[in-house]
Protein backbone atom coordinates (compact mmCIF):
# COMPACT_ATOMS: atom_id res chain seq x y z
CA UNK A 1 0.00 0.00 0.00
CA UNK A 2 2.81 2.01 0.57
CA UNK A 3 3.96 1.95 -2.83
CA UNK A 4 0.60 3.15 -4.14
CA UNK A 5 0.90 6.26 -1.79
CA UNK A 6 4.24 7.08 -3.06
CA UNK A 7 3.10 6.56 -6.57
CA UNK A 8 0.32 9.32 -6.25
CA UNK A 9 2.47 11.97 -4.83
CA UNK A 10 4.57 10.96 -7.79
CA UNK A 11 1.98 11.19 -10.56
CA UNK A 12 -0.05 14.01 -9.12
CA UNK A 13 1.54 17.82 -9.18
CA UNK A 14 -1.26 19.67 -7.65
CA UNK A 15 -2.44 19.82 -3.53
CA UNK A 16 -3.89 21.82 -0.97
CA UNK A 17 -1.20 22.50 1.40
CA UNK A 18 -2.19 23.34 5.27
CA UNK A 19 -0.80 25.58 7.64
CA UNK A 20 -1.71 26.84 11.03
CA UNK A 21 -0.46 30.13 12.76
CA UNK A 22 -2.59 31.17 16.28
CA UNK A 23 -3.95 27.80 16.19
CA UNK A 24 -5.70 29.13 12.76
CA UNK A 25 -5.38 27.28 10.04
CA UNK A 26 -5.06 27.84 6.65
CA UNK A 27 -4.92 26.09 2.95
CA UNK A 28 -3.71 27.27 -0.19
CA UNK A 29 -3.82 25.53 -3.61
CA UNK A 30 -0.34 24.76 -4.67
CA UNK A 31 1.63 23.50 -7.89
CA UNK A 32 4.10 20.44 -5.96
CA UNK A 33 6.68 18.04 -7.66
CA UNK A 34 7.97 15.16 -5.64
CA UNK A 35 11.72 13.25 -5.25
CA UNK A 36 12.10 10.08 -7.41
CA UNK A 37 11.12 7.96 -3.50
CA UNK A 38 7.82 9.92 -2.95
CA UNK A 39 9.17 10.63 0.12
CA UNK A 40 9.86 14.87 -0.26
CA UNK A 41 7.56 17.06 -2.08
CA UNK A 42 8.78 20.81 -3.38
CA UNK A 43 6.96 24.08 -3.69
CA UNK A 44 7.85 27.39 -3.88
CA UNK A 45 6.29 30.15 -2.28
CA UNK A 46 6.86 34.18 -1.69
CA UNK A 47 8.48 35.04 1.42
CA UNK A 48 5.55 37.54 2.46
CA UNK A 49 2.61 35.68 2.16
CA UNK A 50 0.60 34.38 4.83
CA UNK A 51 1.54 30.71 3.93
CA UNK A 52 5.00 31.36 4.05
CA UNK A 53 4.82 33.30 7.59
CA UNK A 54 2.88 30.14 8.98
CA UNK A 55 5.51 27.57 7.65
CA UNK A 56 8.60 29.68 9.53
CA UNK A 57 5.90 29.60 12.70
CA UNK A 58 5.14 26.32 12.62
CA UNK A 59 6.87 23.93 10.16
CA UNK A 60 4.40 21.21 10.72
CA UNK A 61 1.63 20.77 7.66
CA UNK A 62 -0.68 18.47 6.05
CA UNK A 63 -1.41 17.81 2.03
CA UNK A 64 -4.81 16.83 0.50
CA UNK A 65 -3.52 14.87 -2.99
CA UNK A 66 -6.53 13.33 -4.63
CA UNK A 67 -8.15 12.05 -8.19
CA UNK A 68 -11.47 14.04 -8.06
CA UNK A 69 -10.18 15.15 -11.11
CA UNK A 70 -9.79 11.75 -13.12
CA UNK A 71 -12.73 10.16 -11.49
CA UNK A 72 -15.68 12.46 -12.47
CA UNK A 73 -19.62 11.45 -12.83
CA UNK A 74 -20.28 7.97 -11.87
CA UNK A 75 -16.97 7.45 -10.66
CA UNK A 76 -16.87 9.92 -8.21
CA UNK A 77 -16.92 6.89 -5.87
CA UNK A 78 -13.71 5.61 -6.45
CA UNK A 79 -11.86 8.69 -5.84
CA UNK A 80 -8.57 8.51 -3.91
CA UNK A 81 -8.21 11.54 -1.20
CA UNK A 82 -4.15 11.23 0.36
CA UNK A 83 -3.31 12.99 3.27
CA UNK A 84 0.07 13.85 3.83
CA UNK A 85 1.50 15.05 7.29
CA UNK A 86 5.25 16.03 7.12
CA UNK A 87 7.40 19.14 8.72
CA UNK A 88 8.57 22.03 6.25
CA UNK A 89 12.19 22.49 5.54
CA UNK A 90 14.35 24.47 3.45
CA UNK A 91 17.20 23.67 1.97
CA UNK A 92 20.81 24.78 3.17
CA UNK A 93 22.92 23.37 0.84
CA UNK A 94 23.13 25.57 -2.63
CA UNK A 95 22.89 22.62 -4.78
CA UNK A 96 19.82 20.87 -3.07
CA UNK A 97 18.21 24.01 -3.72
CA UNK A 98 19.12 23.96 -7.42
CA UNK A 99 17.68 20.31 -7.29
CA UNK A 100 14.91 20.82 -5.88
CA UNK A 101 13.93 24.46 -8.08
CA UNK A 102 15.01 22.43 -11.47
CA UNK A 103 12.52 19.60 -10.05
CA UNK A 104 9.93 21.81 -9.42
CA UNK A 105 10.38 23.83 -13.32
CA UNK A 106 10.59 20.41 -14.97
CA UNK A 107 7.17 19.69 -13.97
CA UNK A 108 5.78 23.25 -13.86
CA UNK A 109 8.00 25.42 -16.12
CA UNK A 110 4.98 27.82 -16.83
CA UNK A 111 6.53 28.81 -12.52
CA UNK A 112 9.61 29.77 -13.77
CA UNK A 113 9.41 34.08 -12.91
CA UNK A 114 7.90 33.14 -9.88
CA UNK A 115 9.82 30.71 -8.50
CA UNK A 116 13.01 32.85 -9.41
CA UNK A 117 11.78 36.02 -8.01
CA UNK A 118 13.77 37.62 -5.42
CA UNK A 119 11.31 37.33 -2.93
CA UNK A 120 10.39 33.60 -3.73
CA UNK A 121 11.81 30.71 -1.53
CA UNK A 122 11.92 27.09 -2.46
CA UNK A 123 11.07 24.86 -0.04
CA UNK A 124 10.90 20.68 1.05
CA UNK A 125 7.96 19.06 2.83
CA UNK A 126 9.55 16.01 4.44
CA UNK A 127 7.42 13.44 4.60
CA UNK A 128 6.04 11.91 7.86
CA UNK A 129 2.82 9.63 7.25
CA UNK A 130 0.45 9.31 4.33
CA UNK A 131 -3.55 8.70 5.18
CA UNK A 132 -4.95 7.24 2.15
CA UNK A 133 -8.89 7.07 1.65
CA UNK A 134 -9.73 4.82 -1.27
CA UNK A 135 -13.46 5.46 -2.52
CA UNK A 136 -15.50 6.13 0.79
CA UNK A 137 -14.58 3.47 3.62
CA UNK A 138 -11.70 1.87 2.85
CA UNK A 139 -8.95 4.06 4.64
CA UNK A 140 -5.06 3.07 4.96
CA UNK A 141 -2.39 4.33 6.94
CA UNK A 142 1.31 4.20 6.38
CA UNK A 143 4.47 6.07 8.17
CA UNK A 144 7.87 6.46 6.77
CA UNK A 145 9.41 6.95 9.91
Amino acid sequence: MLDRMKALVREKDMCVLATVSDNRPHCSLMAYAANSKGTEIYMVTHTKTKKYRNLTENPWVSLLIDTRDADMDSRRLKTKALTVSGICETAQDRRKKEDMLANLLERHPHLEQFATHPDAEIFLIRIESFLLLDGLTNAHFETLI
